[in-house]
């Protein structure tokens, strides 16, 4: 199957704030600058998708058809501060389309609590949240809190990998995939690729689910530093062969 018959982008917001090492190059900012954006990368805006997932076609049948994995706010974060007057809107498009998955990246896991719908209970069936760690000290300080909330299924994204990273206190069968990516972009830190084979490593021995998801822009392997134009970023990922146990349980990517 194509990536449009199973996938889909769901951007109900735009804009971010820097909150962490990981955000210093953000590609939200980078592509904003390259189209010449006349509003600042950090204003967060409602955009004109806010409504995507009640959408319909002329026949009446949903623009997202049931099933797809619904990609969302992946050009802002779903709990930033500058939308929480419309969260309670997008919850609630999210709990009727009950019939799609919602998958989103957060490195705002801090403010869970704070940006629940009143009726989440131990989470909702129909959504998948990451959190975002970019270095030790970012997974010291997210992932605990990450692992007490009631969140039905969870992954863990190391993106962009500044650092070797130990994931180790952390993984276990709750966690339905960890993904980890270097940066991209021309300002891009280096990603070691030993640091990745070592975070699959600890994924083989808690057998939790692994993925190269993306080679980032500078990758450093057997001493040699590779420089990856960005349509080859994932592919070459995906060449390298060493994702691991993806698919045979929950399929959120």
């Amino acid at each position: 199957m194509t990536w449009e018959e199973v996938f889909a982008e769901w951007n109900p917001w735009h804009g971010c704030t820097k909150v962490s090492p990981g955000c210093k190059y953000c590609y939200v900012y980078r592509q904003d600058t390259m189209y010449g954006a006349e509003i600042s990368s950090s204003e967060v805006r409602k955009t004109t998708s806010f409504n995507l997932p009640l959408k319909r076609k002329r026949d009446k049948s949903y623009k997202i058809p049931s099933g797809k994995v619904v990609f969302t706010c992946f050009t802002s974060d779903f709990f930033v501060e500058g939308a929480d007057e419309w969260r309670a809107e997008a919850w609630a498009m999210i709990r009727e389309r009950s019939d799609l998955i919602f998958f989103f990246f957060t490195k705002r896991i801090t403010r869970f609590a704070a940006c629940m719908p009143e009726d989440w209970g131990n989470g909702y069936d129909n959504v998948i949240i990451g959190c975002t760690v970019e270095n030790q000290e970012m997974a010291e300080v997210r992932l605990p809190v990450f692992r007490s909330l009631p969140i039905k299924h969870r992954a863990i994204i190391v993106a962009p990998m500044l650092e070797r990273v130990d994931l180790t206190p952390w993984l276990d069968r709750s966690i339905v995939e960890v993904s980890v990516s270097g940066e991209s972009g021309d300002a891009a830190r280096v990603c070691d690729y030993e640091w990745i084979l070592d975070l699959r490593r600890q994924c083989v021995e808690k057998e939790v689910p692994f993925r190269f998801h993306q080679t980032g822009a500078k990758l450093l392997k057997d001493g040699k530093l590779y420089r990856i134009r960005r349509p080859f970023q994932i592919s070459q990922a995906c060449k390298a062969g060493i994702n691991y146990r993806i698919g045979e349980d929950f399929k959120p990517v």
